[in-house]
C-alpha cells in the first residue's frame, strides 16, 4: 500500500506519513510532519513545524496545523502540536503550536472543530468537544471532554472550560466555565445546568439519574443561594462522594488558583 497523494500537493522528505494516507491537491506538509494511519488531508491544507497527527483523521481543505505561535514571545523554537484519533478539523482552522521550546498545543480524540475555529498556542483540549464554527481560543485554554462550544464565542487565555460544560454562541468568556454547567452572555454567566449535554451524557436516566439529581442539588447551592463560594463547595461535598460532584468541587477550587481566572458567575 502507497500514500495516495495528489500530484500537486508538496510533502517535504523528512515528512513521515502512513501509507494508508490521503492528501489531497495542493497541499503542503512540511519536514517534521507525522500523520497517522486511514488520515485525510483536504486541498491547500497546511500541516508544518513539529506536528505529530494520529489515526483516521479528517482534515478538510484549508486547515492550517502547526506553524508559529502568534504570541509575541515566540521564538521558533521546538514546541510541538500533538492531535490524537478520529477527529475532524473543517475548512480553514488553525491549531498553532506552543509558545516556548519543549510546550505543547494538545488536541485529544473524537472531536469536531468546525469552520474557521482557532486554536491558539498551548491549548489543550480532551475528548468528544465540539467546537462550533468561527470560535477563538486564546492561549493556554483547557478544555476537558465533552463541552460544547457554540459559534462565534470567544474564549480569554488561561480559561478552563469543565466537562459537558456548554457555552452559547457570541459569549464573551472571560471565566473558568464549571462542569455540566450552560453558560452565555457578553461577559458569560452562568444561566442553568446543561440540560441537554448531560443527556447526551447518560446522566439523566437510569442508575446515572442518581448524579443528576445531585448536580441539581449542587446547581442550587451554588448559584440560587446566599452562600459564598467556599461555603458551598463545603456543602456540595457532604452531598455524596460521587466523582461528578467531586470533579465539580475539585474544578472550583482549582478555578481560584492563582494561575487561574476564577469560575464564571451566576446570573442572578
Amino acid at each position: 500500500m502507497s500514500a495516495v497523494i495528489h500530484p500537486t500537493a508538496i510533502i517535504a522528505p523528512g515528512a513521515e506519513i502512513h501509507p494508508s494516507v490521503q492528501i489531497g491537491p495542493y497541499a503542503v506538509i512540511g519536514e517534521h510532519v507525522r500523520i497517522g494511519a486511514h488520515t485525510t488531508v483536504g486541498a491547500h491544507a497546511v500541516i508544518d513545524g513539529w506536528t505529530e497527527i494520529g489515526e483516521e483523521n479528517r482534515i478538510f481543505p484549508g486547515a492550517a496545523i502547526g506553524l508559529e505561535s502568534q504570541d509575541k514571545k515566540t521564538d521558533g523554537s521546538l514546541s510541538v502540536v500533538r492531535i490524537g484519533d478520529r477527529n475532524r478539523i473543517r475548512e480553514y482552522v488553525t491549531i498553532n503550536r506552543a509558545t516556548k521550546a519543549g510546550e505543547a498545543t494538545v488536541i485529544g480524540n473524537d472531536n469536531l472543530l468546525m469552520a474557521y475555529v482557532h486554536v491558539a498556542h498551548n491549548c489543550i483540549l480532551h475528548n468528544r468537544i465540539v467546537i462550533s464554527n468561527a470560535v477563538s481560543l486564546a492561549g493556554h485554554i483547557v478544555v476537558e471532554s465533552g463541552a460544547v462550544i457554540g459559534g462565534m464565542s470567544g474564549l480569554h487565555q488561561f480559561v478552563h472550560v469543565g466537562r459537558n460544560a456548554m457555552i452559547g454562541g457570541m459569549s464573551r468568556v472571560e471565566r473558568d466555565v464549571p462542569p455540566y454547567m450552560l453558560v452565555e452572555g457578553n461577559p458569560a454567566r452562568v444561566r442553568s445546568l446543561n440540560l441537554v449535554g448531560l443527556e447526551r451524557a447518560g446522566l439523566r436516566d437510569g442508575q446515572e439519574g442518581e448524579a443528576f439529581k445531585q448536580l441539581k442539588q449542587a446547581y442550587r447551592l451554588l448559584y440560587r443561594s446566599d452562600l459564598l463560594l467556599k461555603e458551598a463547595i463545603a456543602e456540595i461535598r457532604q452531598i455524596s462522594d460521587l466523582e461528578h460532584l467531586q470533579h465539580l468541587c475539585n474544578f472550583l477550587e482549582a478555578s481560584q488558583g492563582s494561575e487561574r481566572r476564577g469560575p464564571t458567575p451566576g446570573s442572578k
